[in-house]
C-alpha cells in the first residue's frame, strides 16, 4: 500500500513513519510536514506544506494513496481553546476533507488521545476539541475512518524527535507500564496497517483495541 504520514517531526508520526519504512506491506511513504523529517529511505518521499489548510499547490502530490496516518498534533498546555481548535480541529478536518476528495477509496487513521470526549460537552477543553475532531472526521466520505486513542507510547529504534522530558522519563517506562496502559509505536503502526488491509471492529479504538488489532 501507499501511505501518507503526517507529523513526522514529532514522536508519534516519526515512529509510525519509521515502522512503515520497514514494513513489507507498505510500498511507499509520503511524509507530510512543515519541516523535513531528517530521514532518508528508498521508500520515503517528503512533501513540505506550510499550512495544511491550503493544499491547492500540493494536490497532485497528495493523490494516489491508499491510506493516511494522521499523527500531527500539539499539546494543549498553555493554549487557548481558540488556538487549540485551529490546530486540532480546523486544520485536521480541512486536510482530511481534501484527501477524501482526492482519494475516494482512502482509509484515514487519526491519532487522537486517551480520554477524548466524544460528547463534545465535557469540562476538559482538549478532550472536548479532540472529540469534535473525531466526530467530524467520521462524517467524511472516506472508505473508512478510525480514531486511535493511545496512551503511553514507546519509540522505535532510530527516532530523533523525542522531547527532552520524554528522554528523561524513558528509563522509567517499564515501571510506568504497571500504572498506565502502554503501546509500542510498532504496534500502533501495525494496527494502522491492519485497519487498511482488514478493517477494524470499531471506529474509535482504545489502547486494548489497538493492541488487539496489531496482533491479528
Amino acid at each position: 500500500m501507499k501511505v501518507i504520514v503526517t507529523g513526522t517531526t514529532g514522536m508519534v508520526g516519526e515512529g509510525v513513519m519509521l515502522a512503515c519504512l520497514v514494513d513489507p506491506t507498505v510500498e511507499r511513504v509520503l511524509s507530510v510536514a512543515r519541516r523535513p523529517s531528517g530521514h532518508a529511505h528508498p521508500k520515503l518521499e517528503e512533501c513540505l506544506i506550510p499550512d495544511f489548510r491550503e493544499l491547492g499547490a500540493f494536490e497532485a502530490r497528495l493523490s494516489g494513496y491508499d491510506a493516511c496516518f494522521y499523527c500531527a498534533g500539539v499539546s494543549s498546555v498553555g493554549m487557548s481553546e481558540a488556538d487549540y481548535t485551529a490546530i486540532t480541529y480546523d486544520t485536521v478536518v480541512a486536510f482530511a476533507a481534501a484527501l477524501a476528495r482526492l482519494n475516494p477509496g482512502m482509509v484515514l487513521t487519526h491519532v487522537s488521545g486517551a480520554h477524548t470526549d466524544s460528547s463534545e460537552q465535557g469540562r476538559v477543553m482538549w478532550a472536548r476539541v479532540k472529540g469534535k475532531a473525531e466526530n467530524a472526521l467520521m462524517r467524511l466520505p472516506f472508505r473508512s475512518v478510525y480514531n486511535f486513542r493511545p496512551g503511553l507510547m514507546t519509540p522505535v529504534p532510530g527516532q530523533k524527535n523525542l522531547k527532552r522530558t520524554y528522554r528523561f522519563l524513558l528509563p522509567l517506562v517499564p515501571l510506568m507500564k504497571f500504572v498506565l496502559p502502554a503501546l509500542k509505536l510498532e504496534e500502533v503502526e501495525r494496527a494502522m496497517v491492519r485497519s487498511v488491509t482488514s478493517g477494524a471492529p470499531k471506529q474509535v479504538l482504545e489502547v486494548a483495541d489497538i493492541k488487539a488489532l496489531a496482533s491479528t
